[in-house]
């Protein structure tokens, strides 16, 4: 890989491009070019060529991509060549969608835990994970080598969570709270806020445009 600083905006683009390769492969796609992919996924041959090239290319003149290296070395790009512990704080009606969603564990995000401070809710599996209580969150990070943790919380209870994260040695935040966390240490902080991407779509929807990516 090329020493340089890459964008935001390329990083954002490599999971779509993992995402198309995957149901290349699962349709028994050898190989493509950057015209044929373009078709495909939506950006212009252009675009892609030079997000890859970031990254050193991976393409032959003449030839394209073989999909299968390309897919396994974007995997690579995006650190999907390892598992990753998870735990997810809030075991309400997201928290327990996320656990459902079997493919994250696909793709090696395995989870371990969900805590809640709900009593209703502590005691219960879902997915065959158990809800255990708060107050058993630092020593239970501590103890299972967890990494990632998926905030599902309320807005008012996110920071709060964030606060004890930030005690332990994890490494990232998927926050889906409503809220910006404020966090001071170098943990990476991914977060998603869905009505934001709904007002978009309302948006477009009134100007009668299609959203770029």
């Amino acid at each position: 890989m090329k020493e340089k600083n890459i964008s935001i905006a390329v990083i954002r683009r490599l999971p779509k491009y993992h995402r198309y390769l995957k149901e290349m492969l699962d349709n028994d796609i050898k190989r493509i070019s950057s015209k044929e992919l373009s078709k495909t996924i939506g950006f212009t041959a252009s675009q892609i060529r030079q997000d890859l090239n970031n990254f050193g290319g991976f393409g032959q003149q003449g030839y394209g991509y073989n999909v299968e290296d390309l897919y396994n070395e974007i995997g690579k790009i995006l650190g999907l060549t390892r598992t990753y512990n998870v735990v997810i704080v809030g075991a309400g009606n997201l928290g327990q969608a996320l656990a459902n969603y079997t493919s994250f564990g696909r793709l090696g995000f395995k989870l371990q835990a969900m805590f809640d401070v709900n009593p209703k809710l502590i005691g219960l599996k879902i997915n065959n994970v158990d809800v255990l209580d708060m107050d058993k969150f630092e020593s239970y990070v501590e103890e299972n080598n967890i990494e990632i943790v998926y905030i599902c919380t309320s807005r008012d209870g996110a920071q709060d969570v964030a606060d004890k994260v930030q005690k332990t040695k994890i490494k990232a935040i998927w926050n889906f709270a409503p809220i910006d966390l404020k966090i001071k240490s170098d943990i990476v902080v991914e977060n998603i806020h869905l009505i934001d991407n709904l007002l978009t779509v309302s948006y477009f929807l009134k100007e009668g445009k299609k959203i770029e990516e």
